[in-house]
């Protein structure tokens, strides 16, 4: 009889780890709270899905921040080229974008959904939608001499029949983060965790937007207008160089801002946040212009023109930039030729809060690292079942958006997956 796997969540990481199960010989079941699975790689793909990127190791595993080292490990064994031969595997080809990003040449996510879950499928992979995990029930076999691993406790799960419960050798946990929770990652496991004594570090958004507080005046003109052609810098507390300097763009909303450019900063705000209550990024209008540049043009001479007009003809001012200048400056030091230049290129815009998890792309926080083992099983305890993997979102880490975090997301599940198995044979 067929050892068998139990993998509870089927987004990406729950269905690479099925797919490494099921290539050893296992027995895979896949269970997941939503009528359908990889509903959150199916939006994130919406608008082109970014499969990973094309850049030299190092910097792509600097993008990790802090967990670079344990997501560095895995990558090492299921990487960006590892996910490029992988979606060639199931007839998708890719292109590199302008920005090294990699994409499916037909920039969409569901076609190769269809090909792995038809893989999956053939390979024996079962799946059972409308599962809502619930945690473990003690159902073990009353004669030990059946117990195959203490991770056959029961996992018992609720559908729309009634409570489940499930017996397997050994589960993956592959249940996401905190954010999008109408598509299923809901954060619902860290209490069921917590109470198993698993460390698990609170959940906070990451590539998230912020709270600025606009005046009612520039939320109802310039909701929803971009900031092209700018750059951010997050300062560092005690005068060494930026912890974040960036050129690109991002939108302002009817409450704050959000954009590539703001979620690639996001950790170091969002720390600062929680730390001190507030954050502060300077933002350079005209990162092609020298701030000499800036000063001279501002100072010229504009005869009988307005400053809006004087800014628009010699900068190339206008619109939404100029209106955050009076926004942030305010009147008195827009009409200060050396306080509006600086502003120009280092326009302070003070942040009051994150933007609540749910609405963030990704979360950080999640399962530590500490707690498990190079195969990211988890230590067993006297609460703990042994044969207990964890892959995905919902470990302790986090990373910008540009195909990072679908490939940690995919090698952490082919380590948990393989892991499993060898687990087993063991």
């Amino acid at each position: 009889m067929k050892k068998s796997v139990a993998i509870i969540g089927g987004g990406p990481a729950g269905l690479m780890a099925a797919q490494e199960a099921v290539k050893a010989g296992l027995q895979v079941d896949v269970y997941d709270a939503m009528p359908s699975v990889g509903r959150k790689f199916l939006l994130a793909g919406k608008g082109g899905l970014n499969l990973t990127h094309s850049e030299a190791a190092e910097p792509f595993i600097s993008r990790y921040g802090a967990r670079n080292g344990e997501i560095g490990a895995l990558l090492q064994q299921f990487g960006a080229a590892e996910v490029q031969a992988w979606a060639h595997g199931l007839g998708v080809e890719t292109f590199v974008g302008s920005s090294g990003r990699v994409f499916p040449k037909d920039m969409k996510a569901a076609p190769l959904l269809r090909a792995w879950l038809h893989q999956l499928r053939v390979a024996g992979v079962r799946f059972h939608m409308r599962h809502r995990w619930l945690g473990w029930v003690d159902s073990a076999p009353s004669d030990e001499s059946e117990k195959t691993s203490d991770a056959a406790h029961g996992l018992q799960f609720a559908t729309p029949t009634g409570n489940v419960t499930v017996c397997a050798d050994v589960v993956v946990l592959a249940l996401g983060g905190g954010s999008w929770a109408r598509l299923g990652s809901d954060g619902a496991w860290v209490p069921v965790l917590q109470h198993q004594s698993v460390n698990v570090k609170p959940l906070l958004p990451s590539n998230c937007g912020f709270d600025v507080g606009w005046s009612a005046y520039f939320s109802d003109k310039f909701a929803g207008q971009p900031f092209k052609t700018v750059a951010i810098t997050v300062p560092s507390s005690d005068g060494s160089p930026p912890r974040f300097q960036k050129q690109g763009e991002f939108v302002a909303t009817t409450t704050g801002v959000e954009g590539s450019l703001v979620y690639a900063a996001s950790s170091w705000l969002r720390d600062d946040i929680t730390s001190h209550g507030t954050a502060t990024f300077h933002l350079d209008l005209l990162p092609d212009r020298s701030a000499e540049q800036v000063l001279a043009e501002v100072r010229h001479p504009r005869g009988s023109r307005s400053l809006v007009s004087h800014l628009k003809s010699r900068l190339r001012l206008d619109g939404i930039k100029v209106a955050l200048l009076y926004e942030i400056l305010g009147k008195e030091a827009v009409n200060d030729a050396v306080a509006l230049a600086a502003g120009i290129k280092a326009l302070p815009i003070a942040l009051k809060a994150a933007r609540p998890i749910d609405e963030a792309i990704s979360s950080a926080g999640g399962v530590v690292f500490e707690g498990m083992d190079t195969a990211l099983m988890l230590q067993a305890s006297e609460k703990l079942p042994k044969g207990v993997f964890c892959a995905g979102e919902m470990l302790d880490w986090e990373a910008p958006t540009g195909g990072y975090l679908l490939t940690a997301c995919l090698s952490s599940g082919f380590v948990a997956g393989q892991g499993a198995a060898k687990y087993l044979s063991s």
